[in-house]
């Protein structure tokens, strides 16, 4: 899931080593060095989430997070201290704040975290492990990113994988067009929803054999992948 993170930290080896983690998982992060900067770059919008240390120059984190959520009440916001005061933590919770940090913390909590927030504030289930897929006679495996029917297989790419198996959570339900894009592309703009428009003509093109498959795109709205059962 290719979401969108504004790190707001003014330590410049942590937020390197923060955000070149991130990037690893396959997160797009931008970072900046201290409140005001983070208040500009957050007013620009694009963001599914925002993790904002507390002790920054110019304008602490809870201040900064009070302003955004004068403009912005969804854009889930996380929190980043060396402080554990109960105090802090209240106070951060009050200002609209989703989850809270103690430096140092382990990664992989903050992963955990990270993807149940994010879960829950696009409306999504899709970050269940299941890989494996039967659409009408054929077999879709996620993570080869292979179509099997029967002997003849079909080697896709990555994000044409990514896009059938939304699809295939989807199945005969309408996959919304705009959480296809934010959470392939990272941003429901015009430009990549034409690339989407592209994969879903490949996709149809890949299950064309079977007469009892249909990809159907409702206008403004998003795509339905049909198989009668």
């Amino acid at each position: 899931m290719n979401a969108n993170i504004l790190l707001v930290e003014d330590d410049v080896n942590f937020g390197n080593v923060l955000k070149n983690f991130l990037e690893l998982n396959e997160y797009r992060v931008t970072l900046v060095r201290d409140g005001i900067e983070g208040l500009h770059t957050s007013a620009k919008g694009g963001f599914d989430l925002i993790i904002l240390d507390v002790m920054m120059p110019k304008m602490d984190g809870f201040s900064l997070a009070k302003q955004i959520r004068e403009q912005d009440k969804k854009t889930p916001v996380f929190f980043l201290t060396a402080k554990s005061m109960k105090e802090d933590m209240i106070t951060g919770y009050r200002i609209g704040g989703d989850d809270y940090l103690t430096k140092p913390f382990d990664t992989d909590v903050l992963l955990y975290k990270i993807k149940n927030v994010l879960k829950r504030s696009l409306g999504i289930n899709e970050l269940e492990d299941k890989s494996d897929f039967t659409i009408g006679k054929y077999n879709f495996d996620y993570k080869l990113r292979i179509i099997k029917n029967g002997e003849e297989s079909i080697q896709i790419s990555p994000k044409e994988a990514e896009l059938l198996r939304l699809l295939c959570l989807h199945k005969n339900d309408l996959l919304p067009r705009t959480k296809a894009l934010k959470i392939i592309w990272g941003d429901d703009n015009y430009f990549n929803g034409r690339s989407m428009d592209v994969f879903i003509t490949k996709l149809r093109k890949y299950l064309k054999n079977d007469p009892d498959i249909e990809i159907v795109s409702l206008h403004g709205k998003g795509v339905r992948l049909l198989v009668k059962e």
